[in-house]
């Protein structure tokens, strides 16, 4: 145990999501150096959290654009708006995402990947870091399709694979494919082969096909309950196979629109662990509500959701903590709703390390201090 020193400010009383009990938070310059247990009826030392949560910042795994940018449109005379959306997003409280592009033409995707490479590059501080890209599509069912354009959705192969990433294969992190079709096996060996993320989604699969599809790697649902069979009981479907399966991730969008706010708090429930908030923000993030264009197509906006004209629904605009807040809101989990939008996004991308060791030696200015009872939850930095 460090001993308390008046060089050092010390935060006491802390919670940190998935780690029981209260703690002690040591910092010196800023920077957090020491966490420990406290035990049961200590006296503060320091200053007194009294019980707010430690966490480290957001991570979006699907996220499609911001400040009118769409991520699969992007050229290079974005970069620089690209720039501003990322510091947006860090004062929104994510430090990382996987820029997602929905199925388009391979012109326009490559343009886009490279776009993306140029803006990673030029990461720094108080920058949200660019993952690698999630590709959510083309390998689609087309019944399940959504708002994706049906004219480039193809069938799963490594040929199709290769024309669209070959050259950029570091820099893709997540797929989102239908694993029942033809072809898509060996896709999912190839990705898996690559270390990339094979998640399950726009796609028409049964319980069986799902489960099959685990064995091969699939380790995520993309939008839980959104373009795929629902929990029926006499037809399971992915959902049940996947929370069965216990170690395959359950992207949500908490919205209360893509899914009931019930729901949504049922999934939790059955797999505390599993569930993982992304935002399915679109290029209106950061926007007002409104008429927007997404390529050819009109995309109106109107409290946060966003559809096409012929009432698809087709994204958000709120961001990621409004997910956690609304989702803690609903359930009354502020500790669950808090670790699926900051730690297990973390854990699904292969971050070993517990929640204490992922925030020692960080700035605390980096960090999001959590405060007041589910029903209201609030979020700022904590430096």
């Amino acid at each position: 145990m460090v001993p308390f020193s008046h060089r050092m400010r010390w935060l006491s009383h802390v919670r940190l999501p998935l780690e029981p009990g209260s703690w002690r938070i040591g910092c010196d310059d800023e920077r957090i150096v020491a966490i420990e247990p406290l035990p049961e009826g200590a006296a503060a030392s320091g200053e007194n959290w009294h019980g707010d949560w430690l966490s480290p910042a957001g991570v979006d795994l699907q996220i499609n654009g911001g400040l009118g940018l769409a991520f699969p449109e992007l050229q290079p005379s974005d970069l620089p708006k690209l720039l501003q959306l990322l510091e947006l997003l860090w004062r929104d409280g994510v430090e990382a995402i996987s820029p997602t592009l929905v199925t388009c033409g391979v012109t326009p995707l490559r343009q886009a990947l490279g776009v993306l490479r140029a803006a990673r590059a030029q990461h720094r501080p108080g920058r949200c870091r660019l993952l690698g890209a999630h590709l959510e599509g083309p390998f689609l069912a087309p019944n399940k399709r959504g708002a994706h354009p049906s004219e480039h959705l193809v069938l799963p192969s490594l040929e199709a694979l290769q024309q669209r990433i070959g050259g950029f294969e570091d820099d893709i992190a997540l797929v989102t494919l239908a694993p029942e079709l033809p072809g898509a096996e060996a896709v999912i060996a190839a990705l898996r082969e690559r270390g990339v993320l094979v998640c399950l989604g726009h796609s028409e699969a049964d319980e069986q096909q799902a489960t099959a599809a685990f064995v091969q790697g699939v380790g995520m649902l993309t939008h839980t309950f959104n373009a795929m069979a629902g929990l029926q009981h006499r037809s399971p479907g992915p959902i049940a196979a996947a929370v069965l399966q216990g170690q395959v991730a359950l992207g949500l969008i908490a919205d209360g629109v893509h899914v009931a706010p019930s729901m949504a708090v049922l999934l939790q429930r059955l797999a505390p662990e599993q569930v993982v908030l992304v935002s399915d923000a679109l290029a209106p993030y950061g926007l007002a509500d409104g008429i927007h264009r997404w390529d050819e197509r009109a995309l109106i906006v109107e409290n946060g959701s966003c559809r096409l004209e012929d009432g698809t629904l087709a994204g958000v605009t709120l961001p990621l903590l409004e997910a956690v807040q609304r989702l803690a809101q609903w359930g009354g989990q502020a500790e669950q709703a808090i670790a699926a939008a900051t730690v297990l996004p973390r854990r699904l991308l292969g971050e070993p390390r517990s929640v204490i060791e992922q925030l020692l030696d960080r700035p605390l200015r980096d960090t999001l201090r959590w405060s007041g009872p589910a029903s209201n939850l609030r979020w700022h930095r904590a430096g």
